[in-house]
């Protein structure tokens, strides 16, 4: 072959290279170009185009690399022989711009996810990142210990004794990256025949894990005070999983009696294992922090999991897990491929951020701050009348709102997000949909949004609403 067709197109970015790159190989596949043809010299063709031999060289370098031509010393470039690849049509959906329409028109969201953005401690996290970052600590560099950092574990054992009265060591201890990564760990160390009980309303995320990784689980009902016990009888559970310290979503908090129950039941059986949600126990607004069931169990039948995507952010993805020590030889026996999916530098500066005092300082601010948001949050709640009525103890990021206004959830949420105001029904979150209540309540996190926000959402819903 003589001459080449090429046209370079200069009102795009690509490189020129590349765009001859592209240009042949298109016509070698719609076989324009036959196979064994010699494609012009190096020299000749970037005279003929006006392209330096740089140019050409890098061309044909690529379509090399990925078998389109054959460099045969002495004698030039070929092109080779290419399987004939089927084409597909397949419909391509157009993209248009966003026009005004499609803005989502959305100003406040109660989600129960995430964290005030504006007090975080940026310049403190800053410091210890940069003095974390040391040439001569090789620790950066290498894989870690499979169950987190050290340190970070040392510092969480130390933590979750004093606050939460959890008594283990750093042994014990196995970090991950989010509560779905450490019930995927639970699945893989746990009998394969486990049946899972799951609170119903619960964690909605929490059925569709256990489905996915072929597991058995049974949705248990929940009251004011908690799991209800009675059904753990009747039931063939081997796994319970709770959040007892502030049920997730109605808000409620264990009775001690029923936590006896449980840690009852666990005790009867072989096998038997209580999963112990903490998710959001550091945000207790009056009285004293009600204390971890791990703290009361003697018989390795809890195993507590918690995450700082509350206390600190859920961009951190940073979770932990603490395990019978019985359950932890299975783990470091069925588990040695694992890899702490953390990186080591934010385990390093979160180990030294909580050994430094800088996190509990944090929490006490963030807790101060969120109580004032939740009383702000329910004095507004009390001007929309007696059609609307707060559930849940006094503590987390989220409440309950039971709406009797004659409105169904679906109403009341369409209605909110024509005021701009997003809100989640409870029913999403039941997985036995035979037990979502008549009376349609509302999951309202408070987190995110400042206390203007929070009164400016509250009167919107009340426009929506009555």
């Amino acid at each position: 072959m003589e001459l080449l067709t090429f046209v370079a197109d200069g009102d795009i970015k690509k490189p020129l290279y590349h765009q001859l790159y592209e240009w042949i190989k298109r016509e070698i596949r719609f076989g324009r170009i036959e196979p064994e043809t010699r494609l012009p010299s190096k020299r000749k063709l970037a005279s003929h185009l006006g392209l330096s031999q740089n140019t050409i060289q890098s061309a044909y370098s690529q379509l090399i690399e990925e078998g389109f031509v054959t460099s045969i010393e002495k004698r030039g470039y070929y092109v080779n022989r290419i399987d004939h690849l089927t084409q597909i049509d397949v419909a391509k959906n157009s993209v248009t711009s966003v026009s005004e329409e499609q803005i989502d028109p959305i100003r406040f969201d109660f989600s129960y996810q995430g964290v005030d953005p504006h007090v975080f401690p940026f310049g403190v996290w800053r410091k210890l990142t940069r003095d974390a970052i040391n040439e001569y600590d090789k620790e950066l560099l290498i894989q870690g210990d499979p169950k987190g950092h050290v340190d970070l574990r040392r510092s969480l054992a130390a933590y979750l004794y004093q606050s939460r009265g959890v008594s283990c060591t750093a042994d014990q201890i196995v970090i991950s990256s989010g509560i779905e990564f450490l019930f995927q760990i639970l699945i893989q160390i746990l009998d394969s025949t486990s049946t899972f009980g799951i609170e119903n309303p619960g964690y909605e995320k929490l059925n569709v894990l256990f489905e996915t990784n072929r597991a058995r689980c049974i949705p248990l009902s929940v009251d004011a005070h908690g799991m209800q016990t009675d059904e753990l009888q009747s039931c063939d559970v081997d796994v319970l999983c709770i959040t007892p310290a502030h049920q997730f979503p109605s808000g409620c908090i264990m009775t001690i009696n029923r936590r006896s129950h449980v840690l009852n039941w666990a005790n009867q059986k072989s096998g038997r294992y209580i999963v112990e949600d903490d998710y959001d126990s550091e945000f207790k607004y009056s009285g004293r922090p009600v204390p971890a069931l791990q703290g009361l169990d003697h018989n390795e039948k809890v195993i507590y999991i918690g995450a700082f995507s509350k206390s600190l952010s859920p961009a951190h993805r940073i979770s932990y897990m603490v395990l019978p020590d019985h359950l932890m030889k299975r783990y470091n026996e069925r588990m040695p491929f694992m890899i702490c999916p953390v990186p080591v530098l934010n385990q390093k500066v979160l180990s030294v951020f909580m050994r430094e005092g800088h996190f509990e300082r944090h929490v006490n601010r963030m807790r101060t701050l969120y109580k004032k948001k939740r009383e702000v949050l329910t004095r507004e709640i009390k001007t929309l009348g007696a059609g609307v009525r707060v559930q849940g103890a006094d503590t987390g990021l989220h409440l309950l709102l039971e709406v009797t206004n004659g409105m169904s959830e679906p109403e009341l949420e369409k209605r909110a997000g024509k005021e701009g105001v997003r809100v989640n029904g409870i029913s999403r979150y039941y997985f036995d949909k035979e037990m979502i209540p008549s009376v349609p309540k509302i999951v309202i996190g408070f987190a995110r949004l400042s206390e203007r926000e929070i009164c400016d959402a509250v009167r919107a819903l009340g426009r929506a609403w009555f």
